[in-house]
This record gives C-alpha cells, structure tokens and sequence, in this order.
C-alpha cells in the first residue's frame, strides 16, 4: 500500500487544527451574514443596468466581499509561521522525517480551502437557488464565474502577505499589527491618499488607473464592476480610458492576473525566509 505524502498528513492535521480553532466557521458565517444582507436587495423587483434577481445578490455580495476577503485571509495566516516558532511546533517538527516545504505547502493549502471554501458554496448556493426559482441563468452563470475568479484571486493575494507577515514578524503581536496595517492601507488608506492626490494635481486617466491598479484590493473592484456596466461609466474619465483601452476583457484579466501574481511573490518571500531563518525562536 503506498504511503500518503508528508505534505498530506500535515494538511489534514492543519485543517483539522483550523476546524477546531473554529476558523471555518468565523469565515462561513462573515460571509453568510454579507450574503444575508444582500439578499433583500437582490430580490426585489428593481434593476440596476438590467440585473434582477439573483445576479444582483452575487454582484452586491462580490462587491462587499473585496474587502472582507482581505480581512479574512490576512487574519487567517497572519499568526501562522510566527505562532508555531513561538510555541515549539518548528522544534518538534525538526525530529519528523518531514521537509520545511511540505509543512509550508499544507498551510498554504489548508488556509486558502478555509478562506474560499465557504466563499465557493455560498456563490454555487445562490446559482441553485435561482435554478430552482426557475430564473434564466445563462446570464447569472457568466456573473457567477466572474465573480468568483475574481475574489478567489483577491484571497490568494492576502493569504500571500499574511503568510509573507508572519515570516517576518517576531512576535504574534507585530504580526497582528501587519495584518491590520496592511488591510487598512489596502481597504482605505489608499483610497484617501489617490482621492487627495487627485483633488490637488491633474493626472491623466492612465496615471490615475495605474496608482489604483497597485492596490489588488481596486484592481478586484474594477474587475467586478466590469460585470455590472461593460463601459465603466461610474468611474468617470478612468472608466472611459479602461472602456476604451484596455476593454472588459482585460480589465478582467488584471483584476486575476495582478492578485494572483501577488500572492504568489509574496508566499516565495515567505517560504524563502522560512527555509533560512531559524525555526526557534
């Protein structure tokens, strides 16, 4: 009989160890309750650019999870590598015929199943449900999809620079502070600081477009708003310059490719520092 990798045993124990830390659930019932509250507004009988129904649930639910993916993900690994050098787990792991990147792959793994697993039923739920309200979902597919490569890739991002956090921080409380500092500069900071550097000087909507597009946080915000109005005209010049520049094709392709590249030269960082650090702390 042959022998499961080492990776795979210690995927199950992570995730068994998040099952009971109650992680699923605090993930499941965030996103349940941003799904709840967008319901309401999804089944009524108004329309916003010819969305009804459904595909108005899954377009207001992506839009309120762009911001507490980020959140989600960041608290989910942010105490990951920092908190198994500090309790001893790095030293026992040391006395296991197991490599240092099979223990990075299983949390990996088992963070991100935690943090889009939910976000995957939750989106699938509300496909069935318009199904079986006899609603036409040629259409609510297409969002759906989008949608969800979209936020999936968010996730990937910050599951990235939390992991890349707890590398680097010292302690549990440093981390904490990283996760948070992190998710504000990405979720507000930014924000502020593009609009007041509008309001003083007069850039270009490709300047403009290119500081916004730093932030994966806008970038999956762009990409998602792509699916409600194809010509962007919420965003003003910008959403005119995207339209007719890069198209909503691109526009979609940015909005996965740039997060996902993110996430994935941040778990590098994180796995590299891991490998030349000392384990014990």
């Amino acid at each position: 009989m042959k022998k499961p990798k080492a990776w795979r045993i210690l995927f199950r124990l992570e995730f068994a160890e998040a099952l009971r830390s109650r992680w699923v659930l605090f993930t499941a019932i965030v996103y349940a309750l941003l799904f709840a509250g967008f319901v309401w507004l999804g089944l009524t009988e108004s329309s916003v650019l010819g969305f009804t129904g459904l595909s108005r649930v899954v377009l207001n639910m992506a839009n309120a999870v762009v911001l507490a993916i980020p959140l989600v993900a960041l608290v989910a690994t942010s105490q990951v590598v920092v908190r198994a050098r500090q309790s001893g787990f790095f030293e026992l792991l040391l006395t296991q015929p197991v490599r240092r990147r099979d223990w990075f792959i299983a949390s990996v793994a088992s963070r991100f199943l935690m943090v889009v697993g939910p976000l995957v039923v939750l989106f699938v739920g509300a496909t069935l449900a318009s199904v079986f309200r006899g609603e036409d979902t040629s259409g609510l597919m297409a969002i759906v999809a989008r949608c969800l490569a979209v936020t999936v890739s968010l996730a990937w991002a910050f599951l990235g620079l939390g992991f890349w956090s707890s590398s680097v921080a010292r302690t549990p409380e440093r981390a904490t502070v990283f996760a948070l500092f992190l998710w504000l500069v990405s979720s507000a900071l930014h924000d502020f600081a593009l609009i007041g550097a509008l309001l003083r000087f007069k850039w270009p909507p490709a300047v403009v477009f290119g500081l916004a597009a730093v932030n994966p946080v806008e970038t999956a915000r762009i990409a998602v708003l792509g699916s409600v109005d194809p010509e962007l005209s919420v965003l003003g010049p910008v959403g005119f310059w995207l339209a007719n520049t890069l198209g909503p094709r691109m526009t979609l392709a940015l909005g996965i490719a740039w997060p996902a590249s993110i996430g994935v030269v941040c778990l590098l960082l994180a796995q590299r520092r891991l490998y030349r650090a000392d384990l014990v702390g």
